[in-house]
């Protein structure tokens, strides 16, 4: 049984004098620290002979020492251990006591502690310092500092002495202090950024050699005062700059970053980006403001053309819709504010631009566009605004005008500056355009509606013969509603099969039998009734329906003829005549399309005649010649609808492989009232003719009519004089049947 020593001996051994250093080998986090325990021999052991009351005193010192003692036999085994074993490492010193130290020793410890214990047992009196980790209770690994030594030849003790103290706290604080310097020298020596370091006592600035380098200067160039910074940064910028700083120093914010202009060696403003930071004293009380600045004068030329970019039309560099549309509203709060401001929008499209692009090639086309916003920008003010908005659409914002006359005069001066040509690759080339004008007078409240309602009167312009402007008026709008309504009825009406096929009879001017019928389509609307082509047509158009609505009238018109023609054995010879639109025609895979209504209708291509205009096929001349020959290939006809009303010449028509030639209405209208025209159809007949083509007139509502051509030798007709378009139930009637 072991006796606990007496103060005075405690005293003697002077367990904890200052002066003894450990070094710590077992954490990076762990700092250098002293341990308190001295080398001067420690007092022995008390046997139990000693007085209680001074054994219990060394029991109080010991059970309040933060330091952890324990007297080890020379194997190791633990045979006291003191109270504060619990406090900083979990267990009870009975808990201890009997057991190896080594036992919790962590592996990678295990061999060296052992070691030097060894060591430390062979040799009486001897003092060894080690730092080690111990499994605390919880399994964590308790790092310790400690310092032991031989006692075992006295009497008193007969062990070895073994006191342990955990500073890892303090051994953390210095590692990360020491990193902190590192990675405080290794950032000044590699970082891109100008360093500074503001001491507020003597108000003098560190400037590192960086900082200096960015504005254009060497070291020695640039002192140690603020105002070596303050009074180079731009006057623009130098209040919010003392403004972020104040703030700081105030305790507003924890730190600051603020962007501004500084002046460089060379004359010129450099953008910097500057953050700093206060630091105070163990008082709190602001000593310095310590920071950086990082040069940022090519990310905000990037960002500044990027969002210019943003705002621009890349082709013609005016602004764009989104720019535009901004300045508009800004106008229209201007106006709210200040009830006399007036401005005006104008949308301008270039008549026929489609035809010049086409044939003059992309690349000219984008010329004309581009010395189209040259112009328009010389016939306005600096402060209005020119935009492209897609396309060959053009806006312009008249900012500040006195009243209309001031728009209109803008139009007119637009108008006659498009008087003169463009040179495009080595040729002039004239163009037109057309110009809606709204103005803000009408109470408006969104940019939109400005640029909706001068697109109307745009389009009013362009559909009332082009080449000159029109005023918006409220008619323009319940037309353009009027139009979007047809639109999404027309939508719905594909949808749910409203159209209908109706057929105009054409008879031969020889024996007055019907030879075939023309398909006219119909839409049976829910609520107007049967609405004919003149009043959707266009839209059809516009949207694209015509296409799904063209292949169903084919399709229908086919069906019906192959049924015709499979009721009446007579009727075998019965043609019908389908009209091609331009969207149509244009479809590279038309041929196969045709093919195959014919394959599921079951109709001859020798019934079919395919009808198109004029104009479709002066557009693209090659590339009509072309499908026209594919589709006379099928064993189709091709009838040219509307002859005379285009642009072309008589001979022009020997390019194309045509069977027949349609005669507008509107020379057959007066072939009998001794004007002209019945010199233009006789010219017409004998040109088809002398080409290998058959003739039929349209529009024919009188005999007097029906008798010139008769005396012209025009083999077909059709018109109100022999039947009107009539549904199939009634134009079955009509086959085999003559006229009267």
């Amino acid at each position: 049984m072991f006796t606990l020593p007496t103060p005075a001996e405690l005293s003697a051994a002077n367990l904890h004098a200052n002066n003894a250093k450990l070094v710590c080998t077992t954490s990076a986090d762990i700092p250098l620290v002293t341990n308190p325990i001295s080398k001067a021999s420690p007092a022995p052991i008390m046997n139990s002979g000693v007085h209680s009351a001074s054994a219990a005193y060394v029991r109080a010192l010991l059970s309040h020492s933060p330091d952890v003692i324990a007297v080890l036999a020379a194997d190791g085994t633990i045979k006291f251990q003191s109270p504060s074993v619990l406090d900083v490492l979990g267990y009870e010193p009975n808990e201890m006591i009997g057991r190896q130290s080594f036992d919790r020793l962590h592996p990678d410890d295990f061999t060296s502690i052992t070691k030097l214990f060894a060591e430390l047992a062979a040799e009486p009196g001897k003092i060894s310092t080690a730092v080690c980790r111990f499994r605390h209770k919880n399994g964590s690994w308790c790092p310790l500092d400690c310092i032991g030594k031989n006692l075992l030849d006295d009497p008193l003790v007969n062990g070895i002495l073994i006191s342990s103290r955990h500073n890892a706290q303090q051994r953390h604080m210095e590692d990360r202090l020491r990193e902190s310097e590192e990675r405080y020298a290794l950032a000044m020596k590699g970082t891109n950024d100008g360093l500074w370091d503001w001491d507020l006592r003597t108000n003098r600035v560190y400037f590192s050699p960086r900082w200096k380098e960015m504005l254009g200067y060497s070291d020695h160039e640039i002192g140690s005062t603020p105002d070596e910074w303050l009074n180079r940064v731009h006057s623009d910028d130098i209040a919010a700059l003392q403004a972020d700083i104040a703030g700081h120093i105030e305790s507003h914010t924890d730190h600051y970053e603020g962007e501004y202009r500084v002046l460089h060696k060379d004359g010129a403003y450099r953008w910097m980006v500057t953050r700093g930071i206060a630091v105070r004293g163990e008082d709190g009380v602001m000593n310095r403001l310590v920071g950086s600045q990082a040069d940022i004068t090519d990310k905000k030329r990037i960002a500044e053309l990027l969002i210019h970019d943003a705002l621009h039309d890349a082709l013609t560099k005016l602004p764009n819709r989104t720019l535009f549309v901004d300045r508009l509203q800004n106008c229209l709060s201007r106006a709210k504010r200040h009830k006399e401001y007036q401005f005006a929008v104008l949308f301008l499209d270039l008549d026929r631009f489609k035809v010049i692009n086409d044939g003059l090639g992309h690349v000219m086309g984008d010329k004309l566009l581009v010395d189209l916003a040259s112009l328009l920008s010389s016939c306005v003010r600096p402060e209005d605004t020119v935009a492209r908005i897609g396309g060959d659409e053009f806006t312009i914002l008249l900012d500040g005008i006195e009243d209309i006359s001031s728009a209109i005069r803008v139009a007119q001066r637009i108008q006659t500056a498009l008087t003169v040509p463009f040179a495009l690759g080595g040729q002039d080339v004239y163009t037109s355009a057309s110009i809606g004008i709204a103005l803000s007078a009408s109470g408006y409240q969104h940019p939109e509606e400005l640029i909706r309602d001068a697109d109307n009167a745009m389009y009013r312009a362009k559909s009332s013969g082009k080449a000159r402007h029109q005023v918006f008026d409220s008619s323009m709008h319940a037309h353009a509603a009027a139009l979007l309504q047809l639109e999404t009825d027309l939508r719905r009406a594909v949808e749910r099969k409203e159209f209908r096929v109706h057929y105009q009879a054409i008879r031969s001017l020889a024996t007055a039998e019907v030879t075939g019928f023309e398909a006219l389509v119909r839409w049976q609307h829910p609520q107007r009734g049967l609405v004919y082509p003149g009043d959707f047509i266009h839209a059809a158009e516009e949207t694209g329906l015509i296409l799904p609505i063209g292949w169903w009238v084919l399709h229908e018109a086919c069906r019906q003829t192959a049924e015709w023609q499979k009721n009446i054995p007579e009727a075998q010879p019965l043609t019908i005549n389908v009209n091609l639109s331009s969207n149509q025609f244009a479809q590279p895979d038309l041929p196969a399309q045709v093919k195959r209504v014919l394959d599921e209708t079951g109709l001859s291509p020798a019934s079919l005649k395919l009808e198109i205009t004029e104009t479709v096929v002066i557009e693209n001349p090659e590339a009509a010649g072309e499908m026209l020959r594919q589709l006379r290939a099928i064993g189709i006809k091709v009838c040219l609808d509307d002859f005379g009303t285009g642009y072309s010449s008589l001979s022009y028509l020997l390019r194309f492989p045509i069977d027949t030639l349609k005669i507008d209405r509107s020379f057959v209208s007066g072939i009998g009232s001794g004007t002209e025209n019945a010199s233009i159809v006789k010219a017409i007949v004998a040109l088809a003719h002398n080409m290998g083509m058959d003739v039929t007139a349209e529009g024919v509502e009188t005999r007097e009519q029906l008798l010139h051509l008769q005396h012209l030798n025009c083999e077909n007709a059709q018109g109100y004089l022999f039947s009107k378009p009539v549904t199939a139930e009634k134009a079955f009637g009509q086959i085999g049947t003559a006229a009267e």
